[in-house]
């Protein structure tokens, strides 16, 4: 682990990322060494940074920092993290802050390799997401949400939680991004009051553009994921993960275009 570019695990207790999730953060897929999607998961996080007022460090020292972390690996997820750094007591954003850089190259998750084959089995979950323009879309460190949807199940085969706004809308997976196939078309939640814009949801959006596919941002309700063709899940880490059960309702895990699979996976540096 590398904190500011040392090599140390302990950070202050006054540090505003500790406190009060001020800061932001970027779950990077090792892959021969490489990091995979650097360039985008750096402009999310210079948009965070933008968004939030917290400084965003040289992307060149970045880059080294986490060349240095990720060494030899061949596989493996690199996490970054970065907080507004030390302040005084209270909510109040330091005049003059000093973010805090912290990076941990882990082994790669150990999913079963059939659930990018056969597709995973999915199920909703009660934990609503909060409603909140001001931080949507963004990777911030207030996870709790999140923590809380995935502690509602403990059953291994299950690999996602799918969860709703408070106002009944479908955003996102616990950890990953929702796209659906419906009458040829390709459509995603869209994020302007809450959840996470995923970097391999965007790399997805793009694609299938390339590919000629249609697809658009729109609001979706748990009904509209009943009548789907197929639905499909993307993070940084695992690519794309076709469906192949939603709260015990079977779905097509074939329903997701093989084209689309195979570009995503070269661009995003899979192979």
């Amino acid at each position: 682990m590398l904190i500011d570019g040392e090599r140390r695990e302990l950070i202050s207790a006054r540090d505003r990322g500790l406190q009060y999730g001020d800061g932001l953060f970027e779950t990077i897929a090792v892959r021969r060494q490489h990091t995979c999607l650097w360039p985008r998961h750096m402009a999310r996080l210079e948009d965070g940074c933008h968004r939030l007022g917290i400084p965003m460090p040289d992307p060149e020292r970045l880059a080294a920092e986490a060349a240095t972390e990720v060494g030899d690996a061949t596989q493996g997820a690199l996490k970054l993290i970065l907080t507004r750094g030390r302040g005084p007591r209270g909510y109040r954003v330091p005049e003059s802050a000093v973010p805090m850089r912290v990076l941990e190259c882990s082994p790669a998750p150990d999913f079963p390799i059939a659930w990018w084959s056969s597709g995973i089995r999915l199920r909703w979950c009660s934990t609503r997401l909060s409603i909140n323009p001001q931080t949507a879309g963004l990777k911030h460190l207030n996870r709790l949400e999140q923590v809380l949807a995935r502690s509602e199940w403990r059953d291994p085969a299950i690999a996602e939680g799918l969860m709703l706004d408070t106002q009944g809308r479908v955003v996102e997976g616990t950890m990953s991004n929702l796209f659906v196939m419906t009458a040829g078309r390709l459509v995603t939640p869209e994020l302007s009051q809450c959840g996470v814009a995923g970097v391999m949801r965007a790399l997805v959006i793009d694609t299938a553009r390339t590919l000629g596919l249609s697809v658009s941002r729109v609001t979706l309700r748990p009904a509209d994921l009943e009548r789907a063709d197929g639905l499909f899940m993307t993070n940084a880490l695992v690519g794309i993960w076709p469906v192949r059960e939603l709260q015990g309702r079977a779905m097509d895990p074939t329903a997701v275009p093989g084209p689309l699979l195979d570009a995503v996976r070269e661009q995003a540096g899979f192979d």
